[in-house]
């Protein structure tokens, strides 16, 4: 097991909490919802003595402070961007190679596109864009994105945190439905209960739909402009049976990637970082060993 180093950072007015293994490379660890920190424990373990990995929890997640404790729309992709350059800004990395999915999938393509100077590669587990259009409200996705207007909803974090067996029926449906391995969050599920019962966890994640609210209405009508293409090296690993991001939106990645690989995960559904670990970290290591001279040199 990977040594484990825990640090809390001020940034932009508010604690930001980073868990470290590793000294080599480094490479930034982005989750999504609903996950934080811990999620990427499976890929520490196997990625420790490659690289100092960097793992933080966004705003609002894992043991981050949540600056905005009531529903609000100050957790957009543009904020959070902004929160990571900060960090990396206080951890003096002024270049680093991107892991990610869901939530950081967002997040990853405005750090390349306004910081393109600060990343050297990115690495997606899945990857929605903006060309995926109407696609979002098709009638077989309608039944898969209902909770993204739920978690909108006013009252929201209080139903969801009313008892401790509400937020394991909740969170732990979408670590089994998302999962194409079923069991695969089954021992850590009240370990993930713990982290969304911890004061303002429920709503520091609920405030990212509600910020991207705005943004996911005109992509699905059609009216979002399109983003300028990213031109840093970027790999998608796409987990063949998510059911909320569809493989089969990678046939419009080209559309936004001018430096693109991409593949399928085909035991995986969203989760391909926790189903199929071994097959990720051999991706990782394949993917930026490519990029090795892009690499910045070991950073204290």
């Amino acid at each position: 097991m990977a040594t484990i180093r825990h640090s809390v950072h001020e940034t932009r007015g508010f604690k930001t909490h980073v868990a470290q293994a590793g000294d080599g490379p480094p490479l930034l660890l982005l989750h999504g919802w609903p996950e934080f920190w811990a999620t990427w424990e499976p890929l520490i373990d196997r990625l420790a003595d490659d690289y100092r990995l960097i793992a933080p929890d966004f705003r609002g997640f894992g043991e981050s402070e949540n600056p905005n404790p009531e529903p609000c729309d100050q957790t957009g992709a543009d904020v959070l961007a902004d929160d990571i350059i900060a960090l990396l800004d206080t951890l003096g990395l002024e270049r680093v190679c991107i892991v990610g999915h869901d939530v950081a999938s967002f997040v990853m393509q405005r750090l390349a596109i306004r910081f393109p100077e600060r990343v050297s590669g990115l690495f997606f587990f899945n990857c929605p864009t903006t060309s995926v259009g109407a696609r979002w409200r098709a009638p077989d996705q309608i039944r898969e994105i209902w909770y993204q207007t739920f978690h909108q909803m006013p009252y929201a974090a209080a139903l969801v945190g009313a008892s401790r067996d509400a937020c394991r029926a909740h969170i732990g449906h979408f670590l089994k439905h998302w999962c194409h391995r079923k069991d695969a969050f089954d021992p850590v599920l009240e370990r993930w209960v713990d982290n969304f019962l911890r004061p303002g966890n429920l709503q520091g994640g609920f405030n990212w739909y509600i910020s991207a609210n705005a943004g996911r209405m005109a992509v699905m009508a059609g009216t979002a402009p399109m983003p300028p293409k990213i031109d840093v090296p970027t790999r998608v690993l796409w987990g063949r049976h998510d059911p909320v991001l569809r493989s089969a939106w990678a046939d419009v990645l080209p559309e936004h990637f001018s430096d693109l690989e991409v593949g399928f995960a085909e035991g995986s559904g969203h989760f391909v970082h926790y189903e199929e670990p071994d097959l990720a970290a051999t991706e990782i290591r394949r993917f930026f060993a490519r990029l090795s001279a892009a690499l910045p040199s070991r950073s204290t």
